[in-house]
């Protein structure tokens, strides 16, 4: 790879990368993934839900249906004790979260990303990584050992946690561990658990079990008097102990095909982009499970950040478009570490204060229903909105719902080329050039207002109403000349 004109380097081939890898093949962009590990999606997962958002995200590229084929809807998410989420009124298509094991994911992105062309190298890791006014140098290492330059106009890390791509870039990833020795093990069950996703916390333990599908159960455990290092010799009659305290029995737990601890971190990369270079995933942030929202984060990185790279890769936008995703992702990623830390920190409540403050806010959100969606929205994703212009419409920066369309489509149908879409009550003929970026459609109500969405499903600019003068410049401001 000699060259750096539009192609882009994305390293690690998660859910992040391969989303990603496959939005800028889908729109044209050369996309090498590197990744570190043979060829080979392991049914060993440690994220199991897709909240409503990440599901827009995916159905608007058409994926959406295929993982609903696998997974098991829940309309209502147990976060510790009487406090839930009831997500049967979301204002979505997807009114539940899904229960699917993360690798089920990976197979349906990886698919798509092969189909568009993306190349992959396994067995490669960065070794180093130096950059200039016209692209990135990446130093590969293959299988054996051995290394070779490789050149890129941008480079992305959705490596993980312990990203080799931010170490090259000098980024620090501060934060702390909050929760040591988290046990985990995938087990058969000889009881069905009540629920398709059970977890509690009772006392010093806590506990979480999950289906996947095949036979075996994801158990999570902690107690909070055993901290043990990472390493520390684990049995399955440690795991049994913290779900019986937890959960009241360990339903007849046997063949554990694999046990494993961890220590669950909150950190969070200053910044998201250094020059030519990117964070996206867990490179940029990681926080606790609770809440489920670790792989959707990451996900959701990827939309924003693909259609963006897309544009500048194809010389449809301005380098400036790419400053945006520091502004727009970075306020989100602290969220969740707030949200998810919140949930984490309340369910493992043990001094009479704080078990009152839990007691205070759970009568609180079940008694009050708009504080109640509120919650459900941002662990949802569905509530996050990103910054807009001063004196823009109301709409502008928001999530875009999946409106129906005259004709009898539906936006996220409209959004799978990976164009913008332009809704207006009137009819509005473009410029031929803007074919391949635009596509413009009609309400099938009697709305009068002017909506642009960009590609990720967030509204770009509205007005209410709008002339052709208007709709004119908001399409050269955001979709190009």
């Amino acid at each position: 790879m000699n060259g750096t004109k539009g192609n882009i380097i994305v390293v690690g081939s998660g859910p992040t990368g391969l989303l990603l890898a496959g939005d800028l093949a889908t729109a044209g962009v050369p996309v090498t993934v590197l990744e570190k590990r043979p060829h080979r999606i392991s049914n060993l997962s440690r994220a199991f839900v897709l909240h409503a958002r990440t599901l827009e995200q995916l159905d608007a590229r058409g994926l959406a249906d295929d993982l609903e084929a696998v997974g098991r809807p829940l309309d209502r998410l147990r976060l510790f004790g009487r406090l839930g989420m009831d997500l049967s009124d979301l204002p979505s298509r997807f009114q539940h979260l899904l229960v699917v094991p993360q690798y089920e994911v990976e197979k349906v992105l990886e698919r798509r990303a092969v189909e568009a062309g993306v190349e992959f190298r396994y067995e490669t890791e960065v070794a180093g990584l130096t950059q200039d006014a016209d692209g990135v140098t990446v130093e590969a290492r293959g299988p054996e050992g051995r290394t070779e330059n490789l050149r890129a106009a941008y480079v992305v890390g959705a490596d993980g946690m312990r990203s080799a791509v931010r170490d090259a870039i000098g980024l620090p990833f501060p934060g702390r561990s909050v929760i040591r020795s988290v046990v985990l093990a995938d087990v058969r069950l000889t009881e069905k658990p009540p629920a398709l996703l059970t977890v509690d916390a009772v006392g010093d333990a806590f506990a979480f079990l999950a289906p996947f599908g095949d036979g075996y159960y994801r158990v999570i455990g902690w107690h909070r008097s055993r901290n043990v290092p990472d390493d520390a010799p684990l049995d399955l009659a440690e795991v049994k102990e913290i779900t019986r305290l937890a959960l009241g029995r360990d339903f007849g737990m046997y063949d554990a095909r694999w046990m494993s601890r961890f220590h669950s971190d909150e950190r969070q990369a200053p910044a998201y982009r250094v020059g030519r270079v990117f964070l996206a995933g867990d490179a940029a942030h990681v926080h606790t499970p609770a809440g489920g929202q670790g792989m959707n984060t990451g996900l959701q990185d990827a939309a924003n950040l693909s259609w963006k790279l897309a544009a500048v890769a194809t010389g449809h936008a301005d380098r400036a478009l790419l400053d945006t995703y520091q502004a727009e992702r970075h306020p989100v990623g602290r969220a969740v570490l707030r949200s998810s830390g919140g949930i984490v920190r309340l369910a493992m409540a043990k001094r009479p204060w704080t078990l009152a403050a839990r007691a205070a806010l759970t009568a609180f959100l079940n008694a009050v229903g708009p504080a109640r969606r509120a919650v459900a929205a941002q662990v949802t994703g569905i509530g996050h909105r990103y910054p807009a212009p001063r004196g823009a419409h109301r709409l502008t920066g928001t999530r875009a719902p999946d409106v129906a369309l005259a004709g009898g489509g539906r936006l996220y149908e409209a959004l799978r080329g990976g164009r913008f879409v332009l809704i207006t009550p009137e009819p509005y003929e473009t410029e031929p050039a803007r074919a391949g970026r635009l596509t413009v459609a009609h309400w099938a109500s009697a709305r009068r207002t002017t909506v642009l969405v960009r590609p990720d499903g967030y509204a770009a600019w509205a007005a209410d109403p709008a002339d052709a003068e208007g709709i004119e410049a908001a399409l050269t401001a955001h979709v190009g000349a």
